[in-house]
Protein backbone atom coordinates (compact mmCIF):
# COMPACT_ATOMS: atom_id res chain seq x y z
CA UNK A 1 0.00 0.00 0.00
CA UNK A 2 1.53 3.45 -0.51
CA UNK A 3 1.65 5.61 2.12
CA UNK A 4 -1.55 7.94 1.82
CA UNK A 5 -1.54 11.85 3.45
CA UNK A 6 -5.10 13.04 4.33
CA UNK A 7 -4.40 16.84 4.21
CA UNK A 8 -6.00 19.84 5.91
CA UNK A 9 -9.64 18.55 7.26
CA UNK A 10 -11.35 19.01 10.53
CA UNK A 11 -10.30 16.43 12.50
CA UNK A 12 -12.69 15.12 15.26
CA UNK A 13 -11.49 12.72 17.64
CA UNK A 14 -13.69 12.59 20.74
CA UNK A 15 -10.80 9.99 23.05
CA UNK A 16 -8.14 13.05 22.69
CA UNK A 17 -10.69 16.06 22.59
CA UNK A 18 -9.59 17.13 19.41
CA UNK A 19 -11.75 19.41 16.96
CA UNK A 20 -9.41 21.21 14.93
CA UNK A 21 -7.82 21.45 11.41
CA UNK A 22 -4.92 18.79 10.31
CA UNK A 23 -3.34 16.21 8.52
CA UNK A 24 -2.96 12.60 9.12
CA UNK A 25 0.18 10.42 7.06
CA UNK A 26 -1.15 6.86 7.15
CA UNK A 27 2.36 4.07 6.46
CA UNK A 28 1.86 0.64 6.14
CA UNK A 29 -1.17 0.35 7.33
CA UNK A 30 -1.29 2.53 10.26
CA UNK A 31 -0.99 6.23 11.55
CA UNK A 32 2.28 7.43 11.15
CA UNK A 33 2.41 11.50 12.10
CA UNK A 34 -0.22 13.91 12.44
CA UNK A 35 0.03 17.81 11.98
CA UNK A 36 -2.77 20.08 13.66
CA UNK A 37 -2.75 23.67 11.77
CA UNK A 38 -0.24 24.49 8.85
CA UNK A 39 -0.10 21.76 6.57
CA UNK A 40 3.57 20.33 6.44
CA UNK A 41 4.39 19.02 2.86
CA UNK A 42 4.32 15.05 2.21
CA UNK A 43 6.88 13.07 1.19
CA UNK A 44 7.31 11.92 -2.39
CA UNK A 45 5.39 8.85 -3.51
CA UNK A 46 2.31 9.98 -1.56
CA UNK A 47 -1.36 9.28 -2.94
CA UNK A 48 -2.77 12.73 -1.59
CA UNK A 49 -6.56 13.19 0.06
CA UNK A 50 -7.44 17.15 0.39
CA UNK A 51 -10.03 17.09 3.04
CA UNK A 52 -10.48 21.11 2.97
CA UNK A 53 -14.20 21.21 4.02
CA UNK A 54 -14.41 17.49 4.87
CA UNK A 55 -14.28 15.84 8.07
CA UNK A 56 -11.74 13.46 9.32
CA UNK A 57 -12.80 11.15 12.55
CA UNK A 58 -11.66 7.40 13.74
CA UNK A 59 -13.83 4.86 11.83
CA UNK A 60 -17.37 4.18 12.74
CA UNK A 61 -18.17 1.38 15.09
CA UNK A 62 -21.46 -0.48 14.86
CA UNK A 63 -22.14 -2.67 17.74
CA UNK A 64 -25.16 -4.04 16.49
CA UNK A 65 -25.49 -5.30 12.54
CA UNK A 66 -27.12 -8.77 10.78
CA UNK A 67 -25.05 -9.87 8.46
CA UNK A 68 -27.04 -12.48 8.01
CA UNK A 69 -24.59 -15.26 7.40
CA UNK A 70 -24.42 -18.40 7.82
CA UNK A 71 -27.68 -19.33 6.27
CA UNK A 72 -29.84 -16.39 5.28
CA UNK A 73 -27.78 -15.30 2.32
CA UNK A 74 -30.24 -14.26 -0.06
CA UNK A 75 -30.86 -11.38 2.46
CA UNK A 76 -27.07 -10.46 2.96
CA UNK A 77 -23.62 -11.87 3.34
CA UNK A 78 -20.84 -11.16 5.18
CA UNK A 79 -19.05 -9.49 2.27
CA UNK A 80 -22.14 -7.73 0.56
CA UNK A 81 -22.71 -6.56 4.56
CA UNK A 82 -19.03 -4.90 4.88
CA UNK A 83 -19.38 -3.32 1.95
CA UNK A 84 -22.40 -1.72 3.00
CA UNK A 85 -20.65 -0.93 5.91
CA UNK A 86 -17.53 0.69 4.18
CA UNK A 87 -19.26 2.72 2.23
CA UNK A 88 -21.58 3.72 5.71
CA UNK A 89 -18.37 4.97 7.30
CA UNK A 90 -17.83 1.74 9.31
CA UNK A 91 -14.50 0.08 10.08
CA UNK A 92 -15.76 -2.61 12.47
CA UNK A 93 -19.28 -4.20 12.76
CA UNK A 94 -20.53 -6.55 15.83
CA UNK A 95 -22.89 -9.15 14.36
CA UNK A 96 -25.47 -10.82 15.84
CA UNK A 97 -26.03 -14.62 16.23
CA UNK A 98 -29.57 -15.03 14.78
CA UNK A 99 -27.96 -16.78 11.90
CA UNK A 100 -28.64 -20.23 10.69
CA UNK A 101 -27.15 -22.22 12.21
CA UNK A 102 -27.17 -19.69 15.41
CA UNK A 103 -23.52 -18.48 16.78
CA UNK A 104 -23.70 -21.00 19.69
CA UNK A 105 -20.62 -22.73 19.40
CA UNK A 106 -16.85 -22.50 18.78
CA UNK A 107 -17.36 -23.85 15.13
CA UNK A 108 -19.90 -21.23 14.22
CA UNK A 109 -17.52 -18.11 15.63
CA UNK A 110 -14.78 -19.95 14.21
CA UNK A 111 -16.58 -20.15 10.46
CA UNK A 112 -17.43 -16.28 10.61
CA UNK A 113 -13.76 -15.05 12.05
CA UNK A 114 -12.79 -17.26 8.81
CA UNK A 115 -15.13 -15.69 6.05
CA UNK A 116 -15.12 -12.25 7.30
CA UNK A 117 -11.24 -12.59 7.20
CA UNK A 118 -11.37 -13.69 3.33
CA UNK A 119 -14.31 -11.48 2.19
CA UNK A 120 -15.11 -9.01 4.67
CA UNK A 121 -13.35 -5.74 3.59
CA UNK A 122 -13.78 -3.93 7.53
CA UNK A 123 -13.26 -5.87 10.44
CA UNK A 124 -16.31 -8.10 12.01
CA UNK A 125 -16.82 -9.12 15.46
CA UNK A 126 -19.01 -11.63 16.23
CA UNK A 127 -21.35 -11.31 19.23
CA UNK A 128 -22.60 -15.56 20.70
CA UNK A 129 -25.90 -16.10 21.74
CA UNK A 130 -27.27 -16.72 25.18
CA UNK A 131 -28.44 -19.56 24.71
CA UNK A 132 -28.64 -22.42 22.48
CA UNK A 133 -30.48 -22.30 19.59
CA UNK A 134 -31.36 -19.02 20.74
CA UNK A 135 -34.09 -21.00 21.89
CA UNK A 136 -34.23 -19.38 25.55
CA UNK A 137 -33.88 -22.85 27.50
CA UNK A 138 -30.34 -23.73 27.98
CA UNK A 139 -26.93 -21.74 28.62
CA UNK A 140 -24.57 -21.78 26.04
CA UNK A 141 -20.92 -22.47 27.30
CA UNK A 142 -19.88 -19.17 27.70
CA UNK A 143 -16.58 -19.88 28.32
CA UNK A 144 -15.93 -21.69 25.30
CA UNK A 145 -17.39 -18.51 23.03
CA UNK A 146 -15.23 -16.03 24.83
CA UNK A 147 -12.27 -17.83 24.41
CA UNK A 148 -13.55 -18.26 20.59
CA UNK A 149 -13.71 -14.43 20.21
CA UNK A 150 -16.55 -13.04 20.81
CA UNK A 151 -17.63 -9.35 22.21
CA UNK A 152 -20.99 -9.94 23.78
CA UNK A 153 -23.61 -12.15 24.32
CA UNK A 154 -27.25 -11.88 22.50
CA UNK A 155 -30.39 -13.68 21.75
CA UNK A 156 -31.44 -10.82 19.32
CA UNK A 157 -35.06 -10.96 17.95
CA UNK A 158 -35.94 -13.57 20.90
CA UNK A 159 -35.79 -12.13 24.23
CA UNK A 160 -34.28 -14.21 27.32
CA UNK A 161 -37.68 -15.20 28.92
CA UNK A 162 -36.32 -17.25 31.24
CA UNK A 163 -35.53 -14.72 34.24
CA UNK A 164 -33.28 -17.56 35.53
CA UNK A 165 -31.57 -17.96 32.81
CA UNK A 166 -31.19 -14.45 32.47
CA UNK A 167 -29.72 -13.97 35.87
CA UNK A 168 -27.23 -16.89 35.03
CA UNK A 169 -26.10 -15.21 31.99
CA UNK A 170 -25.38 -11.68 34.06
CA UNK A 171 -23.73 -13.88 36.45
CA UNK A 172 -21.44 -14.99 34.13
CA UNK A 173 -20.70 -11.61 32.82
CA UNK A 174 -18.95 -10.89 35.61
CA UNK A 175 -16.34 -13.47 35.12
CA UNK A 176 -16.05 -13.17 31.18
CA UNK A 177 -16.52 -9.03 31.53
CA UNK A 178 -18.64 -8.90 28.25
CA UNK A 179 -22.05 -8.04 28.19
CA UNK A 180 -25.05 -9.46 27.99
CA UNK A 181 -27.11 -7.93 25.31
CA UNK A 182 -31.21 -7.32 25.83
CA UNK A 183 -33.90 -7.72 23.66
CA UNK A 184 -36.56 -6.14 25.90
CA UNK A 185 -39.80 -7.44 24.71
CA UNK A 186 -42.80 -8.89 26.29
CA UNK A 187 -43.69 -11.17 23.76
CA UNK A 188 -47.05 -11.93 25.39
CA UNK A 189 -48.06 -8.26 24.77
CA UNK A 190 -46.84 -8.16 21.36
CA UNK A 191 -48.02 -11.39 19.42
CA UNK A 192 -49.45 -10.22 16.33
CA UNK A 193 -48.19 -7.02 16.86
CA UNK A 194 -47.32 -4.75 14.27
CA UNK A 195 -46.08 -1.00 14.82
CA UNK A 196 -46.35 1.27 17.80
CA UNK A 197 -49.45 0.82 19.93
CA UNK A 198 -51.40 4.03 19.87
CA UNK A 199 -52.91 6.70 17.54
CA UNK A 200 -51.57 4.99 14.08
CA UNK A 201 -51.75 1.66 14.96
CA UNK A 202 -55.79 2.69 15.33
CA UNK A 203 -55.65 4.52 12.37
CA UNK A 204 -54.49 1.78 10.63
CA UNK A 205 -56.73 -0.94 12.09
CA UNK A 206 -53.19 -2.59 12.91
CA UNK A 207 -52.33 -4.68 16.03
CA UNK A 208 -50.10 -2.50 18.06
CA UNK A 209 -46.67 -2.95 20.23
CA UNK A 210 -47.18 -1.07 23.22
CA UNK A 211 -43.97 0.94 25.15
CA UNK A 212 -44.56 -1.43 28.07
CA UNK A 213 -43.54 -4.26 26.28
CA UNK A 214 -39.72 -2.66 26.13
CA UNK A 215 -40.11 -1.41 29.56
CA UNK A 216 -41.38 -4.38 31.44
CA UNK A 217 -38.55 -6.65 30.49
CA UNK A 218 -35.89 -3.80 31.14
CA UNK A 219 -36.94 -3.41 34.12
CA UNK A 220 -36.77 -6.79 35.12
CA UNK A 221 -33.16 -7.49 33.68
CA UNK A 222 -32.02 -4.05 35.23
CA UNK A 223 -33.12 -5.72 38.60
CA UNK A 224 -31.39 -8.46 37.61
CA UNK A 225 -28.12 -6.65 36.69
CA UNK A 226 -28.45 -4.95 40.28
CA UNK A 227 -28.56 -8.02 42.01
CA UNK A 228 -25.95 -10.29 40.33
CA UNK A 229 -23.55 -7.24 39.40
CA UNK A 230 -23.51 -8.44 36.00
CA UNK A 231 -23.26 -6.24 32.43
CA UNK A 232 -26.73 -5.60 30.96
CA UNK A 233 -26.41 -4.01 27.66
CA UNK A 234 -29.56 -2.82 26.20
CA UNK A 235 -30.30 -3.19 22.58
CA UNK A 236 -32.23 -0.09 20.48
CA UNK A 237 -34.00 1.21 22.72
CA UNK A 238 -37.16 3.00 21.96
CA UNK A 239 -39.26 4.53 24.27
CA UNK A 240 -38.86 7.31 26.90
CA UNK A 241 -40.17 5.50 29.42
CA UNK A 242 -36.82 3.18 29.00
CA UNK A 243 -34.58 6.05 28.71
CA UNK A 244 -35.92 6.87 32.99
CA UNK A 245 -35.26 3.41 33.63
CA UNK A 246 -31.98 3.45 32.34
CA UNK A 247 -31.00 6.61 33.62
CA UNK A 248 -32.25 5.95 37.53
CA UNK A 249 -30.45 2.38 37.45
CA UNK A 250 -27.06 3.94 36.29
CA UNK A 251 -27.62 6.57 39.16
CA UNK A 252 -28.29 3.76 41.41
CA UNK A 253 -24.78 2.21 39.88
CA UNK A 254 -26.42 -0.50 38.07
CA UNK A 255 -23.74 -1.93 35.10
CA UNK A 256 -25.38 -0.77 32.42
CA UNK A 257 -24.95 0.78 28.66
CA UNK A 258 -27.46 1.05 26.33
CA UNK A 259 -27.37 2.04 22.11
CA UNK A 260 -29.81 3.25 20.22
CA UNK A 261 -30.47 3.06 16.15
CA UNK A 262 -30.59 6.03 13.54
CA UNK A 263 -33.78 5.22 12.93
CA UNK A 264 -35.90 5.77 16.64
CA UNK A 265 -33.62 8.79 16.57
CA UNK A 266 -34.90 10.52 13.24
CA UNK A 267 -38.32 8.94 12.93
CA UNK A 268 -41.60 8.56 14.27
CA UNK A 269 -44.93 6.36 13.29
CA UNK A 270 -46.17 8.28 10.68
CA UNK A 271 -44.06 6.37 8.50
CA UNK A 272 -46.19 3.35 7.92
CA UNK A 273 -48.96 5.41 7.03
CA UNK A 274 -49.67 4.06 3.56
CA UNK A 275 -48.55 0.50 5.15
CA UNK A 276 -45.13 1.14 3.86
CA UNK A 277 -43.49 -2.13 5.23
CA UNK A 278 -39.34 -0.76 4.65
CA UNK A 279 -40.79 1.20 7.96
CA UNK A 280 -41.58 -1.47 9.87
CA UNK A 281 -39.11 -2.31 12.19
CA UNK A 282 -39.02 -3.81 15.87
CA UNK A 283 -39.06 -2.12 18.51
CA UNK A 284 -41.37 -0.08 16.22
CA UNK A 285 -41.65 3.59 15.37
CA UNK A 286 -42.51 5.41 18.13
CA UNK A 287 -43.64 8.97 18.75
CA UNK A 288 -42.36 11.87 18.62
CA UNK A 289 -41.98 12.35 22.64
CA UNK A 290 -39.76 8.81 22.28
CA UNK A 291 -37.60 10.72 19.77
CA UNK A 292 -37.06 13.96 21.77
CA UNK A 293 -36.55 11.47 24.74
CA UNK A 294 -33.95 9.58 22.95
CA UNK A 295 -32.03 12.25 22.04
CA UNK A 296 -31.86 13.88 25.29
CA UNK A 297 -30.59 10.61 26.79
CA UNK A 298 -28.14 10.48 24.26
CA UNK A 299 -26.98 14.04 25.08
CA UNK A 300 -26.96 13.19 28.63
CA UNK A 301 -24.95 9.95 28.83
CA UNK A 302 -27.85 7.80 29.39
CA UNK A 303 -27.71 5.97 26.23
CA UNK A 304 -23.55 5.46 25.06
CA UNK A 305 -23.52 4.70 21.79
CA UNK A 306 -25.51 4.83 17.98
CA UNK A 307 -25.99 1.60 16.69
CA UNK A 308 -27.93 0.65 13.36
CA UNK A 309 -29.20 -2.67 13.79
CA UNK A 310 -28.99 -3.35 10.38
CA UNK A 311 -31.29 -5.72 9.25
CA UNK A 312 -32.15 -6.50 5.75
CA UNK A 313 -34.17 -8.42 3.76
CA UNK A 314 -35.24 -9.21 -0.21
CA UNK A 315 -37.64 -6.96 -1.92
CA UNK A 316 -40.30 -9.94 -1.71
CA UNK A 317 -40.15 -10.76 2.01
CA UNK A 318 -40.83 -6.63 2.14
CA UNK A 319 -43.26 -6.02 -0.65
CA UNK A 320 -46.04 -8.21 0.68
CA UNK A 321 -49.09 -7.55 2.86
CA UNK A 322 -48.01 -5.35 5.86
CA UNK A 323 -48.76 -8.05 8.16
CA UNK A 324 -46.77 -10.50 7.11
CA UNK A 325 -43.85 -8.56 6.10
CA UNK A 326 -40.84 -9.21 7.97
CA UNK A 327 -39.22 -6.47 10.86
CA UNK A 328 -36.45 -4.60 9.68
CA UNK A 329 -34.77 -1.45 8.49
CA UNK A 330 -31.34 -1.79 6.29
CA UNK A 331 -29.70 1.14 7.77
CA UNK A 332 -25.70 0.77 7.30
CA UNK A 333 -25.51 3.15 4.18
CA UNK A 334 -27.39 5.45 5.17
CA UNK A 335 -26.85 5.92 9.05
CA UNK A 336 -24.37 9.05 9.02
CA UNK A 337 -26.85 10.75 6.57
CA UNK A 338 -30.27 10.49 9.06
CA UNK A 339 -27.71 11.39 11.73
CA UNK A 340 -26.99 14.60 10.62
CA UNK A 341 -30.66 15.64 10.27
CA UNK A 342 -30.13 15.96 14.01
CA UNK A 343 -27.04 18.04 13.89
CA UNK A 344 -28.41 20.57 10.92
CA UNK A 345 -31.57 21.08 13.22
CA UNK A 346 -29.73 21.75 16.22
CA UNK A 347 -30.67 19.35 17.77
CA UNK A 348 -27.10 17.24 18.51
CA UNK A 349 -23.62 18.45 18.36
CA UNK A 350 -21.62 17.21 15.64
CA UNK A 351 -19.32 15.91 17.98
CA UNK A 352 -21.28 13.86 20.31
CA UNK A 353 -22.47 12.23 16.78
CA UNK A 354 -19.20 11.17 16.21
CA UNK A 355 -18.45 10.62 19.92
CA UNK A 356 -21.01 7.78 19.89
CA UNK A 357 -20.67 6.51 16.63
CA UNK A 358 -16.20 5.62 17.95
CA UNK A 359 -15.00 6.29 21.30
CA UNK A 360 -18.26 5.22 23.42
CA UNK A 361 -18.51 1.99 21.37
CA UNK A 362 -14.73 1.18 21.63
CA UNK A 363 -14.77 1.75 25.06
CA UNK A 364 -17.40 -0.90 25.63
CA UNK A 365 -15.47 -3.22 23.63
CA UNK A 366 -12.82 -2.45 25.54
CA UNK A 367 -10.69 -2.58 22.39
CA UNK A 368 -7.69 -0.12 22.53
CA UNK A 369 -6.69 1.31 19.26
CA UNK A 370 -10.43 1.42 17.87
CA UNK A 371 -11.98 4.90 17.77
CA UNK A 372 -9.42 6.81 17.92
CA UNK A 373 -6.68 8.43 16.24
CA UNK A 374 -2.98 8.38 17.83
CA UNK A 375 0.34 7.83 15.77
CA UNK A 376 1.55 4.25 16.14
CA UNK A 377 -2.33 2.73 16.11
CA UNK A 378 -4.08 1.46 13.15
CA UNK A 379 -5.78 3.46 10.24
CA UNK A 380 -9.14 3.36 10.90
CA UNK A 381 -10.83 6.47 9.45
CA UNK A 382 -13.84 7.68 8.20
CA UNK A 383 -14.03 11.20 5.88
CA UNK A 384 -16.85 12.82 5.22
CA UNK A 385 -18.85 16.13 3.76
CA UNK A 386 -21.59 17.26 6.75
CA UNK A 387 -23.20 19.05 4.07
CA UNK A 388 -22.75 17.22 0.62
CA UNK A 389 -26.57 16.47 -0.49
CA UNK A 390 -27.18 12.96 -1.89
CA UNK A 391 -29.91 11.01 -3.03
CA UNK A 392 -30.98 7.33 -1.63
CA UNK A 393 -31.01 5.59 -4.52
CA UNK A 394 -31.41 1.40 -3.14
CA UNK A 395 -30.80 0.24 -6.54
CA UNK A 396 -27.12 1.56 -5.87
CA UNK A 397 -26.78 -0.18 -2.07
CA UNK A 398 -24.40 -2.32 -1.70
CA UNK A 399 -26.36 -4.34 0.74
CA UNK A 400 -28.68 -6.71 -0.54
CA UNK A 401 -30.97 -5.28 1.40
CA UNK A 402 -33.06 -2.45 0.01
CA UNK A 403 -35.33 -1.96 2.72
CA UNK A 404 -35.09 1.65 3.82
CA UNK A 405 -38.49 4.35 4.02
CA UNK A 406 -35.74 6.71 2.92
CA UNK A 407 -35.63 5.43 -0.06
CA UNK A 408 -36.09 8.50 -3.01
CA UNK A 409 -35.64 11.17 -0.25
CA UNK A 410 -32.21 13.85 -0.27
CA UNK A 411 -30.18 13.33 2.71
CA UNK A 412 -27.20 16.18 3.66
CA UNK A 413 -24.02 14.50 5.26
CA UNK A 414 -22.36 11.70 2.85
CA UNK A 415 -19.25 9.75 3.70
CA UNK A 416 -16.56 9.99 1.07
CA UNK A 417 -13.98 8.14 2.15
CA UNK A 418 -13.16 4.79 4.27
CA UNK A 419 -9.83 3.55 5.34
CA UNK A 420 -9.98 0.09 7.34
CA UNK A 421 -6.49 -1.12 9.06
CA UNK A 422 -4.59 1.35 6.52
CA UNK A 423 -6.65 -0.06 3.24
CA UNK A 424 -8.61 2.55 1.30
CA UNK A 425 -11.97 0.50 1.43
CA UNK A 426 -14.28 3.12 -0.06
CA UNK A 427 -13.98 6.16 -1.98
CA UNK A 428 -16.81 8.00 -3.53
CA UNK A 429 -16.80 9.03 -7.00
CA UNK A 430 -16.41 12.76 -6.76
CA UNK A 431 -13.29 12.30 -4.05
CA UNK A 432 -10.20 13.05 -5.90
CA UNK A 433 -6.30 10.90 -5.10
CA UNK A 434 -3.66 13.07 -5.83
CA UNK A 435 -0.34 10.72 -6.51
CA UNK A 436 3.28 13.05 -5.51
CA UNK A 437 5.57 11.41 -7.94
CA UNK A 438 9.10 10.06 -6.88
CA UNK A 439 11.09 7.27 -4.73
Amino acid sequence: MRPLFIKGGRIIDSSRGWDEIGSLLIREGMISWFGKGGVALPQAGCDIINAAGLVICPGFIDMHCHLRQPGFEDKETIATGTEAAARGGFTTVCCIPNTNPPLDSRDTIDYVKTVAAQEGLIRVLPIGCVSKGRLGQELVDMAELASAGVVGYSDDGEPVANSRLMRQALEYSCTSGLPVIDHCEDKSLTVDGQINEGVMSNRLGLAGMPAAAEEIILARDLALAQLTGGWLHVAHVSTAGSVDLIRRAKDKGVMVTAEVTPHHLTMTEEMVAGYDTSAKVNPPLRTKRDVKALIQGLKAGVIDVIATDHAPYTESEKSGEFALAPFGISGLETALGSLMKLMHAGELPLTDIIHRLTAAPARILNDKGLGELEVGSVADVTIFDPDREWLVDTGLFASKGKNTPLAGSVLRGKVMATISQGKLVYQDDTLKIETVRGN
